[in-house]
C-alpha cells in the first residue's frame, strides 16, 4: 500500500511539475501526431479511456491496464486523419510465462503519400517528391501489485522524418490503475511522452507531455446486457486542461454501440461507433471495430479496428 500511495502522489504531482502557467502553449512543442487516439473502441467513447484500458490498444492509453490481457492478442488499427495523412498502428500483446503480468510489442507509422516538391521559381513542381512522417516502436509491460492494483510502462522509439532530414529520440509512458470494486469502478492515470526530445534546423523541441487522470463504472449490468461509462480529464503541457466523457453498451459480448464527447477541444466534438465480436472457440475471438469523430471543418475522422484474441 505504501508503493501504491507514493506512486498515486508522483502522478498528481506530474502535472505541476511537467507543465508551466496555465495557458495554451500551442505550437510549442514538436510531435503532436503522438497525440492522435488509436483505437476505433477507445476513439467511439469520445477517447474517456484511461480508467478503462482494458485491451491491447492499454499500451497506447493507459499501459496499467494492459494487465487485463490474460491470453494473446493482436490489435491493427487504421486512422484516416485530416490532410490526406494516416495513422497505422499494429500490436501484439501477450502472457509470457516466466515472469507475472503481460508484455507487448507496438508499432505505429504517421505517414502521408509522396507529396511534389515546389519552390519559388517552380511553383507547379520540381519534378521531384517528397515525404514526412514518424514511425515508433514500442515495449511494454503491465503487472498487478496487489490483487486491485496494476502499474505499467510503455518505452518507445521514435524516428521522425521530414523529406532528406531525419532525427531519432525516445519516450515514455507510465500509468497505473486502482479497481475500486463498487460497479466494477476503476480509476486509472497516466503520464505519457517523457523524456522526449529532438531537433529539427539546429532548434530543440521537446514532446508533448500529458497526464490523464480517468475513471469508469457499470452503470447496469445484466447477463446479456452491460452499460459501462467513463470520464476522463487532461492536462497537457501544449494546450489548456480537456475533459472527456463516454459510454459502451454491450449485447450479449458480440455487439456494441459506443458514443462520447470532446470537452474544452479546438476540433474535436461529438464521437461514436459500433463494433462487433465472433467467437471462433472456447477462448478466440475475432473482433472488427469502427469510430467517427466530429471535427468540426476538418470533417469527420474514421477509424477501424481489427483484433483477434486467443
Amino acid at each position: 500500500m505504501k508503493r501504491i500511495a507514493i506512486l498515486t502522489a508522483f502522478l498528481l504531482a506530474a502535472p505541476t511539475l511537467v507543465h508551466g502557467a496555465g495557458f495554451a502553449k500551442v505550437g510549442t512543442f514538436g510531435g503532436q501526431e503522438l497525440k492522435i487516439g488509436v483505437s476505433a473502441r477507445a476513439t467511439a467513447m469520445g477517447s474517456a479511456f484511461v480508467g478503462m484500458a482494458d485491451d491491447a490498444s492499454a499500451v497506447f492509453w493507459n499501459p496499467g491496464g494492459l494487465v487485463n490481457v490474460t491470453g494473446n492478442e493482436v490489435s491493427l488499427n487504421h486512422v484516416q486523419w485530416a490532410a490526406d495523412t494516416k495513422l497505422s498502428t499494429a500490436i501484439l500483446a501477450f502472457s509470457p510465462r516466466s515472469i507475472p503480468g503481460t508484455l507487448a510489442f507496438s508499432l505505429r507509422s504517421f505517414w502521408m503519400d509522396p507529396q511534389l516538391e515546389r519552390s519559388a521559381y517552380l511553383p507547379e513542381g520540381t519534378g521531384r517528391t517528397f515525404d514526412a512522417g514518424t514511425t515508433s516502436l514500442g515495449l511494454s509491460y503491465s503487472r498487478f501489485f496487489t490483487d486491485k492494483f496494476s502499474a505499467g510502462a510503455t518505452v518507445n522509439y521514435l524516428h521522425m522524418g521530414l523529406a532528406e532530414s531525419a532525427v531519432n529520440t525516445g519516450a515514455l509512458d507510465f500509468g497505473i490503475m486502482y479497481r475500486i470494486g463498487i460497479r466494477d469502478l476503476k480509476l486509472g492515470m497516466v503520464i505519457q511522452n517523457l523524456g522526449g526530445k529532438f531537433m529539427f534546423d539546429e532548434r530543440e523541441s521537446k514532446l508533448p507531455v500529458t497526464f490523464k487522470v480517468g475513471l469508469s463504472a457499470t452503470a447496469f449490468k445484466t447477463t446479456q446486457q452491460k452499460l459501462v461509462g467513463a470520464l476522463e480529464f487532461a492536462h497537457p503541457a501544449d494546450n489548456l486542461e480537456h475533459a472527456n466523457v463516454g459510454a459502451e453498451y454491450s449485447l450479449n459480448k458480440q455487439f456494441f454501440a459506443r458514443a462520447g464527447y470532446h470537452i474544452n477541444y479546438d476540433t474535436d466534438g461529438l464521437a461514436f461507433g459500433f463494433g462487433a465480436a465472433l467467437p471462433t472457440g472456447a477462448k478466440t475471438k475475432l473482433q472488427a471495430d469502427y469510430s467517427a469523430v466530429d471535427m468540426a471543418a476538418l470533417g469527420y475522422v474514421h477509424r477501424f479496428t481489427l483484433s483477434v484474441t486467443y
